[in-house]
């Protein structure tokens, strides 16, 4: 079943010219809409998609597609069912037979799969999630010679120009972390040059330590990240992790030092925070059952940057992602049909 807002769709979407995105003036800011309309209906996800090995009670396990920008990409290409809104997916797979699953993962969601680098020589990365008696979670990951890690990487033919063939670009502290550094800083810079030439980024600081050299790059990177970033959408919980903020409101003010005004604070069953401070009194209603909070920030992603694209204000946005994630944590599996 799909959302019933699909029926309400426009059918064109809405940007704003590159004289508005500045730190100064970000692209949006509440519910107010600044600067001339221009068609906004191409999506870019960049990031890596994994196969997911579940271990079940019998000794089988079951496998999955999934990765936190790939989550979002699957939920905001179900939500643009039906609409001129395209949503397309960047990375680099390999040429095995689990890359060609992932594929047609993607295009049975509705993923534009045009933008995929193919490695002779690497494979998809893959992870396990082994569930103990109480119900705790581990996971062991077999992504160090994945094929995304070599995305942007030179030869190849994705290359970073792919930017300009879109009118927002979305991507996570994972996909930075797991890229070399020469390629992020060019990744980095890239974003700056679409950001001038009229395109919008948005960005989820999602941090997994391991995947970085160390502490500090971390901290480096992602500050870097936020000054090419016009729409933030972090939780609390990984920028406390990155920066070692002890408070919300430690987070919220050094997000605001860094001119961070339009976007989202994800907090969890507290409901997101506004950061552009222009809504008040909205209640967010937590999930009614917890199953799985595998995908919760992934999804609310797709619902909030949906909603911003379809040019609804940002209280409605707020309350599109909050709504979406409280749904999908309802269910196993970070992927559910909507």
């Amino acid at each position: 079943m799909f959302y019933p807002l699909l029926a309400l769709l426009p059918r064109r979407f809405t940007r704003y010219d590159s004289a508005t995105i500045s730190k100064s003036n970000n692209a949006f800011t509440g519910d107010t809409i600044r600067g001339a309309m221009k068609p906004f209906s191409k999506i870019a996800c960049i990031g890596e998609v994994m196969i997911e090995i579940v271990s079940q009670q019998t000794g089988d396990a079951t496998l999955n597609v999934a990765g936190d920008s790939y989550n979002t990409a699957v939920y905001l290409a179900q939500l643009a069912r039906g609409s001129d809104c395209t949503v397309s997916y960047v990375t680099a797979l390999g040429q095995d037979t689990f890359s060609q699953r992932v594929v047609g993962h993607m295009k049975h969601f509705g993923i534009d799969t045009a933008h995929i680098e193919r490695r002779a020589d690497r494979n998809i990365g893959l992870y396990a999630i082994d569930t103990d008696s109480t119900g705790e979670r581990s996971f062991t990951y077999w992504r160090s010679e994945s094929a995304a890690r070599t995305l942007f990487s030179t030869p190849c033919t994705v290359g970073l120009d792919v930017l300009g063939q879109f009118d927002l670009a979305y991507l996570s502290g994972i996909t930075l972390a797991i890229l070399p550094a020469p390629v992020r800083s060019s990744l980095i810079d890239a974003l700056a040059a679409y950001r001038r030439n009229g395109g919008l980024v948005a960005y989820d600081s999602n941090h997994r330590p391991r995947l970085w050299e160390n502490a500090q790059t971390a901290i480096d990177v992602n500050n870097a990240m936020w000054t090419v970033t016009d729409i933030a959408v972090p939780s609390v919980d990984d920028e406390m992790a990155i920066h070692g903020d002890t408070t919300e409101d430690a987070v919220l003010a050094r997000l605001d030092a860094a001119g961070l005004t339009d976007g989202a604070l994800k907090r969890g069953p507290a409901g997101p925070f506004d950061l552009t401070r222009s809504t008040s009194g909205i209640t967010f209603t937590p999930a009614t059952e917890v199953v799985d909070t595998t995908a919760a920030g992934d999804s609310f992603n797709a619902g909030y940057l949906f909603e911003r694209a379809r040019g609804s204000g940002q209280a409605a946005a707020l309350q599109a992602g909050h709504d979406l994630a409280a749904r999908v944590i309802g269910h196993k599996g970070a992927i559910i049909e909507i």
